[in-house]
């Protein structure tokens, strides 16, 4: 379960240390941008630092490595790898082979280090017109892929597009992510708002992306991980009409209709499994952040 992922700097001792106090059921230890070159050791020390001795409870612990195309990411996991992360988060991923690439490495430091193969997840960063091209094939490329995550900012660059706010220069690249992510079967992640200021905005733009079936928003700033969260958390009233739906569901089966209907309208399958999308994630929720 994955509403909120809140990115924190990998150099900030404070956001580190805080992390998990925001509500946010994800939290991103960034290594690659909000990091200079001149930081890159001590931030991965600090994370890895943090990965063995902070209690993060039920909040999830993903870290944002540095691009294939660095010389930073071999570093970055030889030391986060050891530390027991949930995911890695590889940016700017543009073909499975980048992923096979990617999960070769770690099953090497796993196999030296005797950490149980597999335990460890992946959730590529897509933020290139080829890699949204190839989200699908990047989506299947391994088992330990859990999500797949669109980064508008670098890909509205990559297609040389004004990043805007209402966000009709990515449409289409969301879509593609959300059905490749559906046909793959793992989660789909959407692109942070960047206006830190502008909350209106910010759920304007979290309810677009749940209407396009997207699981989660990541998320810059702390302030933006309420909005996010409630925005991606099923109404009492989405809750109640999905009980209802099954519970219609079951007695039409236990009384030998073939079909039924609840409030004048005719419920069929479609309807059925996103009552029970909706329970399942109102099962989840229940009693706080899950994983």
């Amino acid at each position: 379960m994955r509403r909120s992922l809140l990115f924190v700097p990998g150099n900030s001792p404070g956001m580190i240390l805080n992390g998990c106090i925001f509500g946010a059921d994800s939290v991103v230890f960034d290594l690659e941008d909000a990091v200079s070159t001149g930081e890159k050791d001590a931030a991965r020390i600090l994370v890895r630092n943090a990965l063995k001795t902070l209690d993060y409870g039920n909040t999830e612990r993903i870290v944002r490595i540095n691009s294939l195309k660095t010389p930073y990411w071999m570093d970055d996991l030889n030391m986060i790898i050891p530390a027991g992360p949930d995911v890695i988060m590889p940016p700017k991923v543009q073909g499975d082979e980048d992923i096979h690439r990617i999960e070769s490495y770690i099953s090497g430091i796993e196999k030296d280090r005797g950490i149980p193969a597999g335990r460890i997840k992946l959730i590529p960063l897509i933020e290139s017109a080829l890699g949204v091209e190839k989200a699908f094939e990047i989506a299947v490329a391994s088992k330990r892929i859990t999500g797949i995550f669109l980064g508008g900012e670098d890909l509205t660059a990559d297609i040389g597009a004004k990043r805007t706010k209402k966000g009709d220069e990515i449409f289409y690249s969301r879509s593609r992510i959300v059905i490749a992510a559906k046909a793959a079967g793992v989660s789909a992640i959407d692109t942070p708002y960047t206006d830190v200021n502008d909350e209106e905005g910010l759920i304007q733009d979290a309810v677009l992306a749940r209407g396009m079936g997207f699981n989660g928003k990541a998320v810059i700033s702390p302030r933006h991980v309420e909005h996010v969260n409630r925005v991606f958390t099923p109404t009492e009233e989405e809750i109640e009409y999905a009980r209802r739906v099954l519970e219609a569901t079951a007695r039409g089966e236990k009384e030998g209709k073939g079909a039924v209907s609840l409030d004048g309208k005719m419920i069929d399958a479609p309807i059925v499994a996103r009552a029970k999308q909706i329970l399942e994630i109102a099962e989840t929720l229940k009693g706080g952040r899950l994983r």
